[in-house]
Protein backbone atom coordinates (compact mmCIF):
# COMPACT_ATOMS: atom_id res chain seq x y z
CA UNK A 1 0.00 0.00 0.00
CA UNK A 2 0.98 3.34 -0.80
CA UNK A 3 2.36 5.46 2.12
CA UNK A 4 -0.38 8.35 0.96
CA UNK A 5 -2.90 5.91 0.47
CA UNK A 6 -2.35 4.57 3.96
CA UNK A 7 -2.27 7.96 5.83
CA UNK A 8 -5.62 8.72 4.24
CA UNK A 9 -7.48 5.40 5.08
CA UNK A 10 -5.70 5.97 9.24
CA UNK A 11 -7.60 9.48 8.36
CA UNK A 12 -10.65 8.19 7.73
CA UNK A 13 -11.15 5.72 10.25
CA UNK A 14 -9.96 8.39 12.62
CA UNK A 15 -13.12 10.10 11.45
CA UNK A 16 -15.45 7.65 11.72
CA UNK A 17 -15.02 7.89 15.67
CA UNK A 18 -17.15 11.31 15.58
CA UNK A 19 -19.76 10.56 12.88
CA UNK A 20 -23.34 10.17 14.08
CA UNK A 21 -24.96 6.67 14.90
CA UNK A 22 -26.50 6.44 11.46
CA UNK A 23 -22.95 6.16 10.00
CA UNK A 24 -21.67 3.51 12.67
CA UNK A 25 -24.92 1.40 11.91
CA UNK A 26 -24.22 -2.33 12.80
CA UNK A 27 -24.50 -4.55 9.95
CA UNK A 28 -27.22 -6.90 11.06
CA UNK A 29 -29.10 -6.55 14.40
CA UNK A 30 -29.97 -10.06 15.53
CA UNK A 31 -33.83 -10.07 16.93
CA UNK A 32 -34.82 -12.61 19.70
CA UNK A 33 -38.69 -13.39 19.43
CA UNK A 34 -39.86 -15.24 22.32
CA UNK A 35 -42.84 -16.94 20.78
CA UNK A 36 -43.87 -18.59 17.08
CA UNK A 37 -45.11 -16.15 14.62
CA UNK A 38 -47.96 -14.26 14.97
CA UNK A 39 -48.54 -12.99 17.94
CA UNK A 40 -47.58 -9.38 19.65
CA UNK A 41 -44.08 -9.83 19.93
CA UNK A 42 -43.77 -11.42 16.90
CA UNK A 43 -45.14 -8.60 15.55
CA UNK A 44 -43.11 -6.00 17.57
CA UNK A 45 -40.06 -7.18 17.17
CA UNK A 46 -40.92 -6.90 12.56
CA UNK A 47 -41.80 -3.72 13.42
CA UNK A 48 -38.74 -3.00 15.19
CA UNK A 49 -36.81 -4.47 12.68
CA UNK A 50 -38.89 -2.29 9.99
CA UNK A 51 -38.20 0.51 12.19
CA UNK A 52 -34.67 0.23 12.65
CA UNK A 53 -33.42 0.19 9.09
CA UNK A 54 -35.98 2.83 7.76
CA UNK A 55 -34.14 5.06 10.48
CA UNK A 56 -30.69 3.81 8.62
CA UNK A 57 -29.54 2.40 12.13
CA UNK A 58 -29.28 -1.12 10.62
CA UNK A 59 -28.31 -2.77 7.81
CA UNK A 60 -30.31 -5.82 8.22
CA UNK A 61 -32.10 -7.44 10.84
CA UNK A 62 -31.95 -11.22 11.41
CA UNK A 63 -34.89 -13.01 13.14
CA UNK A 64 -35.47 -16.06 15.08
CA UNK A 65 -38.53 -17.11 17.02
CA UNK A 66 -38.33 -19.33 19.93
CA UNK A 67 -41.70 -19.98 21.08
CA UNK A 68 -43.13 -21.17 24.89
CA UNK A 69 -43.25 -20.75 28.25
CA UNK A 70 -44.05 -17.32 28.40
CA UNK A 71 -41.24 -16.30 26.55
CA UNK A 72 -39.33 -18.23 29.30
CA UNK A 73 -37.59 -20.70 26.79
CA UNK A 74 -36.27 -17.77 24.46
CA UNK A 75 -35.05 -15.57 27.08
CA UNK A 76 -33.10 -18.45 27.97
CA UNK A 77 -31.74 -19.07 24.39
CA UNK A 78 -30.98 -15.29 24.38
CA UNK A 79 -28.86 -15.62 27.24
CA UNK A 80 -26.99 -18.24 26.69
CA UNK A 81 -26.37 -17.24 23.38
CA UNK A 82 -25.75 -13.85 23.13
CA UNK A 83 -23.76 -12.72 25.90
CA UNK A 84 -21.74 -9.44 25.40
CA UNK A 85 -23.07 -9.47 21.65
CA UNK A 86 -23.89 -5.91 21.26
CA UNK A 87 -25.81 -6.21 18.31
CA UNK A 88 -27.94 -8.40 20.22
CA UNK A 89 -32.41 -7.60 21.13
CA UNK A 90 -34.64 -9.61 22.36
CA UNK A 91 -38.05 -8.27 22.70
CA UNK A 92 -40.21 -8.81 25.81
CA UNK A 93 -43.11 -7.33 28.07
CA UNK A 94 -45.40 -7.91 30.82
CA UNK A 95 -46.52 -11.55 29.89
CA UNK A 96 -42.63 -12.39 30.55
CA UNK A 97 -42.90 -11.12 33.73
CA UNK A 98 -46.20 -12.63 34.74
CA UNK A 99 -44.39 -16.24 33.19
CA UNK A 100 -41.56 -15.89 35.53
CA UNK A 101 -44.12 -15.22 38.35
CA UNK A 102 -45.44 -18.47 37.99
CA UNK A 103 -43.25 -20.66 35.89
CA UNK A 104 -40.08 -19.36 37.85
CA UNK A 105 -37.87 -20.52 34.73
CA UNK A 106 -33.86 -20.80 36.09
CA UNK A 107 -32.83 -18.01 33.79
CA UNK A 108 -34.71 -14.29 34.82
CA UNK A 109 -35.04 -11.24 33.37
CA UNK A 110 -32.48 -9.65 35.25
CA UNK A 111 -29.65 -11.97 33.63
CA UNK A 112 -30.17 -9.77 30.30
CA UNK A 113 -29.80 -5.60 29.70
CA UNK A 114 -32.67 -3.21 30.08
CA UNK A 115 -32.99 -1.20 26.33
CA UNK A 116 -36.69 0.30 26.38
CA UNK A 117 -40.12 0.37 26.82
CA UNK A 118 -42.32 0.54 23.15
CA UNK A 119 -45.71 0.35 23.81
CA UNK A 120 -48.73 -0.36 25.55
CA UNK A 121 -51.78 -2.11 24.49
CA UNK A 122 -55.20 -3.13 26.67
CA UNK A 123 -56.49 -6.97 26.25
CA UNK A 124 -59.64 -7.46 24.03
CA UNK A 125 -62.19 -10.70 24.87
CA UNK A 126 -63.48 -12.41 22.01
CA UNK A 127 -65.96 -15.17 21.08
CA UNK A 128 -66.14 -17.07 18.41
CA UNK A 129 -68.33 -15.94 15.59
CA UNK A 130 -70.64 -19.22 16.19
CA UNK A 131 -70.66 -19.20 19.59
CA UNK A 132 -73.89 -19.98 21.61
CA UNK A 133 -72.82 -16.83 23.71
CA UNK A 134 -73.37 -13.20 22.99
CA UNK A 135 -72.50 -11.04 25.65
CA UNK A 136 -69.98 -10.76 28.40
CA UNK A 137 -72.59 -10.99 30.55
CA UNK A 138 -73.60 -14.58 29.12
CA UNK A 139 -70.15 -15.82 29.46
CA UNK A 140 -70.29 -14.58 33.11
CA UNK A 141 -73.48 -16.30 34.10
CA UNK A 142 -72.27 -19.86 32.58
CA UNK A 143 -69.05 -19.12 34.59
CA UNK A 144 -71.19 -18.48 37.67
CA UNK A 145 -73.05 -21.72 36.94
CA UNK A 146 -69.90 -24.62 36.38
CA UNK A 147 -66.70 -22.45 36.40
CA UNK A 148 -64.99 -25.35 34.64
CA UNK A 149 -67.10 -24.95 31.18
CA UNK A 150 -66.09 -21.69 30.68
CA UNK A 151 -62.38 -22.52 28.34
CA UNK A 152 -60.30 -19.25 28.14
CA UNK A 153 -57.65 -19.06 25.48
CA UNK A 154 -54.65 -16.93 25.88
CA UNK A 155 -50.88 -16.72 25.65
CA UNK A 156 -48.58 -18.73 28.27
CA UNK A 157 -49.54 -19.45 31.72
CA UNK A 158 -49.09 -15.56 33.35
CA UNK A 159 -50.01 -13.66 30.05
CA UNK A 160 -51.84 -10.70 30.60
CA UNK A 161 -55.09 -12.07 29.77
CA UNK A 162 -54.67 -15.73 31.77
CA UNK A 163 -54.39 -12.90 34.69
CA UNK A 164 -57.84 -10.77 33.29
CA UNK A 165 -59.13 -13.87 33.26
CA UNK A 166 -58.89 -14.80 36.74
CA UNK A 167 -59.64 -11.36 38.16
CA UNK A 168 -62.59 -11.43 36.15
CA UNK A 169 -63.77 -14.70 37.75
CA UNK A 170 -62.46 -13.19 41.03
CA UNK A 171 -64.48 -9.69 40.44
CA UNK A 172 -67.70 -12.08 39.78
CA UNK A 173 -67.59 -13.92 42.89
CA UNK A 174 -65.70 -17.03 41.54
CA UNK A 175 -62.39 -18.95 42.82
CA UNK A 176 -60.31 -18.38 40.71
CA UNK A 177 -58.10 -20.83 40.82
CA UNK A 178 -61.26 -23.10 39.36
CA UNK A 179 -61.06 -21.26 36.04
CA UNK A 180 -60.28 -23.38 32.48
CA UNK A 181 -57.37 -21.46 31.43
CA UNK A 182 -55.71 -23.10 27.79
CA UNK A 183 -52.09 -21.58 27.23
CA UNK A 184 -51.33 -21.52 23.73
CA UNK A 185 -47.60 -21.10 22.82
CA UNK A 186 -48.50 -17.71 20.60
CA UNK A 187 -50.84 -15.80 19.40
CA UNK A 188 -51.09 -17.96 16.15
CA UNK A 189 -52.16 -20.84 17.62
CA UNK A 190 -54.53 -19.27 20.07
CA UNK A 191 -56.23 -16.95 17.19
CA UNK A 192 -56.58 -20.71 15.28
CA UNK A 193 -58.46 -22.24 18.13
CA UNK A 194 -60.50 -19.38 18.64
CA UNK A 195 -61.47 -19.03 15.20
CA UNK A 196 -62.08 -23.02 15.68
CA UNK A 197 -64.32 -23.21 18.05
CA UNK A 198 -62.03 -25.15 20.33
CA UNK A 199 -62.00 -22.42 23.35
CA UNK A 200 -65.11 -20.56 24.85
CA UNK A 201 -63.48 -17.16 24.83
CA UNK A 202 -60.02 -15.77 23.64
CA UNK A 203 -58.23 -12.92 24.70
CA UNK A 204 -54.77 -10.79 23.55
CA UNK A 205 -54.17 -7.49 22.27
CA UNK A 206 -56.52 -5.88 20.00
CA UNK A 207 -54.59 -5.32 17.09
CA UNK A 208 -53.82 -9.34 17.10
CA UNK A 209 -57.43 -10.13 16.86
CA UNK A 210 -58.62 -6.78 14.60
CA UNK A 211 -58.88 -8.04 11.80
CA UNK A 212 -61.12 -11.11 12.77
CA UNK A 213 -63.32 -9.06 14.49
CA UNK A 214 -63.42 -6.44 11.42
CA UNK A 215 -64.35 -9.99 9.01
CA UNK A 216 -67.05 -11.10 11.33
CA UNK A 217 -65.16 -14.24 12.28
CA UNK A 218 -64.81 -12.85 15.91
CA UNK A 219 -67.56 -11.31 18.68
CA UNK A 220 -65.41 -8.57 20.93
CA UNK A 221 -66.78 -8.20 24.11
CA UNK A 222 -65.12 -6.49 26.34
CA UNK A 223 -61.73 -4.59 26.75
CA UNK A 224 -59.64 -4.87 29.80
CA UNK A 225 -58.83 -0.69 29.86
CA UNK A 226 -59.84 1.97 32.31
CA UNK A 227 -62.05 3.85 29.26
CA UNK A 228 -63.00 2.66 26.34
CA UNK A 229 -60.48 3.21 23.49
CA UNK A 230 -60.56 5.83 20.60
CA UNK A 231 -61.45 4.39 17.75
CA UNK A 232 -62.60 0.85 19.29
CA UNK A 233 -66.28 0.23 19.40
CA UNK A 234 -66.34 -2.04 22.33
CA UNK A 235 -67.27 -1.39 25.53
CA UNK A 236 -65.01 -1.82 29.13
CA UNK A 237 -65.18 -4.65 31.33
CA UNK A 238 -66.25 -1.85 33.87
CA UNK A 239 -68.68 -0.21 31.77
CA UNK A 240 -70.55 -3.62 31.90
CA UNK A 241 -70.01 -4.15 35.90
CA UNK A 242 -66.95 -6.21 35.65
CA UNK A 243 -64.19 -4.36 37.65
CA UNK A 244 -61.73 -5.64 36.12
CA UNK A 245 -58.62 -3.01 34.55
CA UNK A 246 -55.43 -4.43 33.48
CA UNK A 247 -52.85 -3.07 30.91
CA UNK A 248 -50.02 -4.96 28.32
CA UNK A 249 -46.56 -3.32 27.04
CA UNK A 250 -43.94 -4.75 25.11
CA UNK A 251 -40.07 -3.71 24.96
CA UNK A 252 -36.71 -5.05 24.49
CA UNK A 253 -34.07 -5.93 26.38
CA UNK A 254 -30.23 -6.37 25.12
CA UNK A 255 -27.24 -9.24 25.91
CA UNK A 256 -25.95 -9.59 28.97
CA UNK A 257 -22.76 -8.64 29.36
CA UNK A 258 -22.57 -5.78 27.14
CA UNK A 259 -20.48 -2.54 28.28
CA UNK A 260 -22.28 0.53 29.78
CA UNK A 261 -20.99 2.51 26.44
CA UNK A 262 -22.57 -0.40 23.90
CA UNK A 263 -25.67 -0.31 26.09
CA UNK A 264 -26.08 3.65 25.42
CA UNK A 265 -25.54 2.41 21.78
CA UNK A 266 -27.97 0.29 21.42
CA UNK A 267 -30.37 2.67 23.01
CA UNK A 268 -29.94 5.20 21.33
CA UNK A 269 -30.55 3.08 17.96
CA UNK A 270 -34.03 1.87 19.11
CA UNK A 271 -35.02 4.97 20.13
CA UNK A 272 -34.33 6.99 16.71
CA UNK A 273 -35.67 3.43 14.88
CA UNK A 274 -39.31 5.15 17.42
CA UNK A 275 -38.61 8.10 15.27
CA UNK A 276 -39.08 7.00 12.40
CA UNK A 277 -41.91 6.62 9.67
CA UNK A 278 -42.21 2.83 9.14
CA UNK A 279 -42.81 2.64 13.35
CA UNK A 280 -45.40 5.84 13.23
CA UNK A 281 -47.04 3.29 10.42
CA UNK A 282 -46.94 0.42 12.71
CA UNK A 283 -48.75 2.13 15.56
CA UNK A 284 -51.39 3.44 13.96
CA UNK A 285 -51.73 0.20 11.78
CA UNK A 286 -51.79 -2.10 14.99
CA UNK A 287 -53.57 0.69 17.60
CA UNK A 288 -50.75 0.63 19.50
CA UNK A 289 -50.20 3.79 22.23
CA UNK A 290 -46.53 4.49 22.21
CA UNK A 291 -45.15 4.48 25.36
CA UNK A 292 -41.45 4.80 24.85
CA UNK A 293 -39.68 5.05 28.37
CA UNK A 294 -35.23 3.88 28.10
CA UNK A 295 -32.50 3.88 30.38
CA UNK A 296 -32.48 3.61 34.68
CA UNK A 297 -36.42 4.32 34.27
CA UNK A 298 -37.13 1.74 32.39
CA UNK A 299 -35.29 -0.34 34.84
CA UNK A 300 -36.81 0.70 37.55
CA UNK A 301 -40.54 0.49 35.52
CA UNK A 302 -39.66 -3.23 35.63
CA UNK A 303 -38.93 -3.77 38.80
CA UNK A 304 -41.99 -1.81 39.96
CA UNK A 305 -44.29 -3.93 37.35
CA UNK A 306 -42.88 -7.11 38.40
CA UNK A 307 -43.70 -6.48 41.95
CA UNK A 308 -47.37 -4.90 41.05
CA UNK A 309 -48.05 -8.50 38.99
CA UNK A 310 -46.80 -10.71 41.48
CA UNK A 311 -49.40 -8.53 44.57
CA UNK A 312 -52.47 -8.74 41.31
CA UNK A 313 -51.80 -12.44 40.65
CA UNK A 314 -51.38 -13.43 44.30
CA UNK A 315 -54.95 -11.39 45.03
CA UNK A 316 -56.22 -13.15 42.11
CA UNK A 317 -55.43 -16.53 43.50
CA UNK A 318 -52.93 -17.52 40.60
CA UNK A 319 -50.14 -18.36 42.79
Amino acid sequence: MRRDTFLKSLAVLAASSSLPLSALAASSIKMMLPANPGGGWDTTGRALGKALMDAKVADTVVYENKGGAAGALGLAQFVNASKGDPNALMVMGAVMLGGIITGKPPVSITAATPIARLTSEYNVFVLPANSPFKTLAEVVEQLKKDPGSIKWGGGSRGATEHIAAAMIARAVGVDPAKINYVAFRGGGEATAAILGGNVTIGGSGYSEFAPYIESGKMRAIGVTSGTRIKGINVPTLKEQGVDVEIGNWRGVYGAPGISPAQRKTLTEMVLKATQSKAWAEALEKNAWTPAVLAGEAFEKFVDDDFASLRATMVKSGMI
